[in-house]
């Protein structure tokens, strides 16, 4: 049996004064009465309204199993059939949340048709998954810059180059600015390597000698991501650092870097 949310002495007063008021004969209720809502899907216990006989009744999907529904129930609720509900196809699945590490995506799909008249719930409306991001630029994120103090750069003659020998392409230089947020102990045993301070900003100068096959110094890092560098003549001097921004055409001032 259901356990109303009426209590018995309150029903009562409610019976006696509904009885002193409104005459039985001819005393309508039960679903087709309620205001909203005149019929609930599943089990709804304030899906409820009075009888003829002036007894608590149900409107409700679960009615039909318990043996309390109101007197017209299935003339209300179940004059039309079941609407169940009806959802769209699945969506394309998100790029993955992380570009080069673990993470997931989603899709969704659309309800078509909502469920009626006591008809079957919607299924999940979204789906999730795990992944690994391969973005093109992962390779880049790997890699480890090496630097060298400025001094190290030098503008001279090949010594060697015979006159009518093709001179290699200068490309222009271009500056990157970093944040240090790691330096090993081992970066202290050398001067110019002492520089290198943590949360200190340091400029980066990629020269066209040291620039690779792919237009650009290697280990120059991800705008506002973490990568690793190495100071090429200080052994066991090394650390991690953020990239702030860069400037194209551009050359650092004295008592920076260089890439090599």
């Amino acid at each position: 049996m259901r356990d109303p949310r009426i209590g018995v002495g309150s029903w009562f007063l409610c019976c006696a004064w509904l009885s002193a008021v409104v005459p039985l004969h001819g005393v309508e209720g039960g679903c087709g009465d309620r205001e909203t809502h005149k019929c609930c899907p599943g089990r709804n216990n304030d899906c409820s309204d009075f009888n003829l006989r002036r007894t608590l009744c149900y409107c409700d999907a679960y009615c039909t199993k318990t043996g309390d529904c109101c007197e017209d129930y299935h003339g209300v609720c179940q004059i039309a059939a079941a609407i169940n509900c009806v959802v769209g196809p699945w969506g394309p699945w998100s790029d993955c949340s992380s570009q080069c590490s673990t993470g997931s995506k989603d899709r969704t799909r659309q309800v078509a048709v909502p469920p009626r008249n006591g008809g079957t719930p919607c299924p999940d409306l979204k789906q999730r998954r795990g992944c690994l991001g391969d973005n093109a630029i992962c390779h880049t994120a790997k890699e480890v810059a090496k630097i060298l103090p400025d001094s190290f750069k030098r503008d001279f003659k090949d010594p060697w180059r015979r006159p009518r020998m093709r001179v290699r392409e200068q490309l222009p230089s271009y500056c990157v600015y970093f944040r240090l947020k790691h330096v090993s102990l081992a970066c202290c045993l050398h001067f110019w390597s002492s520089q290198l301070v943590r949360d200190r900003q340091v400029c980066v100068e990629c020269q066209g000698d040291a620039v690779g096959s792919k237009k650009r110094c290697q280990g120059d890092g991800l705008q506002g991501a973490r990568t690793f560098w190495t100071a090429a003549s200080v052994a066991g001097c090394q650390g991690s650092w953020v990239r702030e921004a860069s400037q194209e055409n551009c050359a650092c001032p004295r008592m920076s870097f260089i890439f090599v």
